[in-house]
């Protein structure tokens, strides 16, 4: 069946007329570096998060070092995340010589339980950092609570929500934010980063930290990195947050054509969105359970053969690859609810840029691989 119909992947970029003019303006000007675009895409981030700051780094790895070097997280404290996220999470805290503890998932979605969070907490304890996965924020109501009991720093890491809300809150708002702009995202600059924050002095120690340490040409006012975003990748997204509203709300209705079109398939479980939370849909991922007809595997070779790509994230936890087995900044901890995850996720094509039928086709294929 392979090439009888067009290939859906599990993401698309395409571009825009606007982009495309934005982009050449700043060929014209000379001036490629950063500057005035990457100021209006700040401008534009911190209007839909809701905050006074966003501040732009060269991608979603160092809007994290960033947001941890500048709340004072380093060697001695413990940073209690997520068992089941990108590596850029771990690398993160591992970055700043930092510990990370790792709470377990809920079992309801892919984000870490407040319960297990508290289960950690200790004298060490500086950081909570919730990772918002796939497009859906952890419970930050229950998580700022403890972090407030306990008197510690919360980092967003929102690589994969922008556009998620929780409570009518948007990803991002609740301590300090970091997300990602990476190729795949909702929104794309090929790379980049932003880190998001209401705090003045925060933004100010941030754009310090990204441009070497200096406030002016040569006074380096502390330790600093280039972590600057140019303008040409500023330009390619200040038009998709133009767009942000209408680019959540298509893959919210594909998410909802999807789940309509897989009901009752035993041993498939479709992803939730928890009361309270307006989920993006960066990723649709569904569960293949144990009574399943095919294992995971088999579903996927299934659906390459219809031209169907599909993602596996994550096949591991971040802790259990082997770099990480003999780093002591690394606490391996117990999460057999984000284990089994690993087993059974599957992420199937959401994006803005599917039609009807492509939906239908996805859903229909998975269907019949089932039964």
């Amino acid at each position: 069946m392979e090439g009888m119909y067009r290939r859906l992947g599990v993401a698309h970029v395409a571009f825009d007329e606007l982009t495309e003019q934005l982009v050449l303006q700043v060929l014209r000007s000379g001036k490629i570096a950063q500057g005035p675009m990457v100021e209006a895409l700040e401008t534009a981030v911190a209007a839909v998060v809701g905050v006074r700051h966003a501040v732009a780094v060269s991608n979603g790895t160092a809007s994290l070092v960033a947001a941890l070097h500048i709340a004072g997280i380093g060697r001695g404290d413990e940073v209690i995340t997520s068992p089941f996220t990108f590596g850029a999470t771990l690398n993160a805290i591992v970055a700043v010589g930092a510990t990370a503890r790792f709470a377990d998932i809920a079992p309801d979605d892919f984000n870490m339980s407040p319960a297990c969070v508290e289960s950690l907490v200790n004298r060490s304890t500086a950081a909570l950092l919730p990772v918002h996965l796939f497009g859906q924020t952890a419970d930050m109501t229950a998580l700022g609570a403890i972090a407030t009991r306990h008197g510690l720093v919360v980092i967003e890491d929102a690589a994969q929500a922008m556009g998620a809300r929780h409570s009518g809150r948007p990803a991002g708002s609740f301590g300090i934010g970091s997300f990602s702009m990476y190729a795949t995202k909702n929104v794309t600059t090929g790379e980049g980063g932003l880190l998001t924050t209401d705090d003045d002095a925060l933004a100010t120690a941030a754009r310090r930290f990204r441009n070497q340490g200096m406030d002016r040409p040569y006074e380096y006012s502390s330790f600093g990195l280039n972590f600057r975003l140019t303008d040409l990748q500023a330009a390619v997204g200040i038009p998709q947050m133009e767009r942000l509203e209408q680019i959540t709300a298509t893959r919210v209705e594909h998410a909802a054509r999807l789940t309509t079109g897989l009901q009752g398939v035993t041993g498939l479980t479709c992803p939730p969105t928890r009361p309270g939370n307006d989920h993006a849909f960066h990723q649709y991922t569904v569960r293949i359970t144990d009574d399943a007809r095919h294992d995971r595997a088999a579903l996927q070779r299934q659906l390459t053969q219809s031209s169907i790509d599909t993602g596996v994230y994550y096949p591991k936890l971040v802790f259990d690859h082997a770099c990480f087995a003999e780093t002591p900044q690394v606490i391996r901890d117990h999460c057999p609810v984000a284990a089994e995850a690993t087993r059974q996720v599957l992420s199937l094509p959401v994006h803005q840029h599917l039609s009807d039928s492509d939906l239908d086709r996805v859903a229909e294929s998975l269907v019949r691989a089932l039964q």
